[in-house]
């Protein structure tokens, strides 16, 4: 009988399979022929003398002759949106399969290559849905990991040509945990905190970044005769090592660094497997002050984060005007490297 089991077991899967596969091949012929579609209005256009008065002719045209017979998918704003597709991907062979068309149409609307490029490349690797595209960019992932990294690096990590070295390569600062659904108020237990993070512990995964996997909650450390309690610890395969994270919902203080530190050492010295990399510790705090977080720790130091959290999604514009601060800080501390002619 159980055998039995086991083969319709077996039988379901390739069905489902199947069906998943046969539903991705029929949305990528879809998504080609868009493009396509796109294509031959572009080249048509390009014959039209007054080029900005014609495209509008041509497209409300089009989807006059096409709509009554083809439905609305092929209505003036869609036939506008095929032609935006070919501008922005106008090498067919660059369309990843793996991608919808409800995400390329997410994709089309950044109108800056570099950040397509990252959006397309995560999207593969961590098999995104358009939902969870979607927030990653509302939510600005490109630009906050460009807050603590350059721009060559952030792309090459996303698309596979190097493996993170740094932590900071993946942890981002701020996060962004609108999805635990909690109100802006002063300040909160922590414990409530982390039973939202375990609640929504899908969401915050997809926060935190590629590689992370849940160890353990209230993880009880015995010294002894003294039990303390790590928040959370997860793992991180990409860094290959221990990701503690503690949670302070007010203000960050020399204090909580050292209570992470010796958590961070404890895992060091016993957990840490001899092939694992250091242990990494992320204090997730409602208000950061850079200058404790400075003087607390060593220089040059890259195992302790301080990551401040959000619980609303910023406009782009504040992210923007959050990274134009972050890179002029970047060129004041480079310029400062530099010696006057004076000296």
């Amino acid at each position: 009988m159980l055998t039995n089991q086991s083969i319709i077991a077996d039988i379901k899967s390739i069905i489902t399979q199947s069906k998943e596969n046969a539903i991705r091949a029929v949305d990528h012929h879809r998504t080609l022929m868009y493009w396509h579609i796109g294509k031959r209005i572009f080249e048509e256009e390009q014959e039209g003398k007054d080029r900005a008065d014609y495209g509008k002719y041509l497209t409300e045209y089009i989807a006059n002759e096409l709509e009554p017979e083809f439905g609305s998918g092929f209505s003036k704003r869609q036939i506008e949106l095929f032609r935006q597709f070919h501008r922005t991907f106008p090498i067919a062979n660059t369309l990843y399969s793996q991608l919808s068309w409800s995400q390329y149409k997410l994709l089309i609307r950044i109108d800056n290559q570099d950040k397509i490029a990252f959006y397309m490349a995560e999207t593969v690797k961590n098999n995104w849905t358009v939902r969870q595209l979607e927030r990653q960019i509302y939510s600005s992932l490109y630009e906050r990991l460009l807050m603590s990294n350059d721009k060559k690096s952030v792309l090459a990590v996303a698309k596979n040509e190097k493996l993170p070295s740094d932590a900071k390569e993946i942890i981002k600062d701020p996060m962004f945990l609108e999805f635990l659904g909690l109100k802006r108020e002063p300040s909160y237990y922590e414990r409530d905190f982390e039973k939202a993070i375990i609640t929504h512990l899908q969401e915050f995964l997809l926060e935190l970044g590629n590689g992370f996997s849940f160890v353990a909650r209230q993880k009880r450390i015995h010294l002894e005769g003294d039990d303390f309690f790590v928040d959370l610890i997860f793992y991180n395969r990409l860094l290959q090592c221990f990701v503690i994270i503690e949670i302070k919902t007010t203000k960050l203080t020399h204090q909580d660094l050292g209570q992470l530190q010796m958590y961070v050492n404890y895992y060091d010295r016993i957990e840490k497997l001899p092939h694992e990399n250091p242990t990494i510790g992320i204090l997730l705090c409602a208000n950061k002050n850079d200058a404790v977080v400075r003087f607390t720790l060593p220089e040059n130091q890259k195992q302790i984060i301080a990551s401040q959290y959000e619980l609303y999604l910023p406009t782009e514009q504040q992210l923007l005007e959050e990274l134009n601060k972050e890179l002029e800080n970047f060129d004041e501390k480079e310029n400062s490297l530099v010696p006057s002619e004076n000296q």
